[in-house]
């Protein structure tokens, strides 16, 4: 065989390896544990179908890196352990890094800021936690806000109201039952942009922790969790993270932490 038909061959044979390689690394499939019931990050649609902020972030995450994911909806009780059995490789669930859960799991870079807000009808002059203090104020009960607004005005003040969800606290806040709520910014930005015609406006706060969601996977797994990292820088340079955010909440994008 002459040397040119050699090097033509051994070209065609690298040409199908790459070409195999880079099949095999598109067709590498994640399992992603998400539960359904926390609307807007995640939830199911009457035909089961997982849907939410955090749903199309992964996608475009898994479409950035070059990996298939598959679903699975993951109730929050256990979903940590999912991934310590294997049973998942990812998890994305509305949750907040904490020291002590990156004990357990390896998390990603941060993709959504998950401050406590105060919300308010239009009209109303609260600028700041302190204007609190006079007023009727709404919580979801044992949540951050009901921590922070009992530590400000007594956490047995009969002006506290204690809700057992955020629709139903935002209802009683419309209908003037309260005259002030504090909640979580993303379902709060959710709810005010799912009722334009009920005019809120909502009050950042100092004393308001900011803390991060994000992407956890097995404690160790580098790989997957730098393939993630990678998704997500690129979704937010090209613009695709910005997009997704203003369909689900406002055009105040947020800046994230991406270093």
């Amino acid at each position: 065989m002459s040397l040119k038909k050699l090097v033509l061959l051994a070209g065609s044979v690298l040409a199908m390896s790459l070409t195999a390689v880079s099949a095999q690394a598109a067709d590498q499939t994640y399992v992603v544990g998400a539960g359904g019931t926390y609307r807007p990050f995640e939830f199911e649609t009457p035909k089961k179908e997982l849907v939410g902020f955090d749903i199309d972030i992964i996608k475009a995450i898994a479409k950035a890196s070059g990996f298939q994911i598959k679903l699975v909806s993951t109730p929050w009780e256990g979903i940590f352990a999912t991934l310590g059995q294997g049973d998942r490789d990812i998890i994305i669930s509305g949750i907040t890094i904490t020291e002590k859960r990156a004990q357990m799991v390896d998390f990603s870079l941060p993709y959504f800021p998950a401050e406590q807000v105060i919300i308010t009808g239009a009209g109303n002059k609260v600028a700041a936690l302190a204007d609190l203090k006079k007023l009727q104020v709404g919580v979801v009960n044992s949540t951050a806000g009901d921590i922070v607004i009992s530590e400000e005005i007594g956490k047995s003040s009969t002006a506290i109201h204690r809700f057992d969800n955020t629709p139903l606290m935002l209802e009683e806040l419309y209908r003037g039952g309260v005259d002030a709520a504090i909640g979580d910014v993303g379902v709060i930005k959710f709810y005010i942009k799912s009722h334009p015609e009920k005019q809120f406006k909502v009050v950042s706060d100092a004393k308001f922790t900011r803390q991060y969601f994000g992407i956890a996977v097995k404690k160790g797994n580098k790989e997957l969790q730098d393939k993630i990292n990678a998704g997500l820088k690129k979704i937010v340079a090209d613009g695709t993270y910005a997009k997704i955010y203003k369909e689900w909440f406002d055009a105040n994008v947020p800046t994230l932490p991406l270093q």
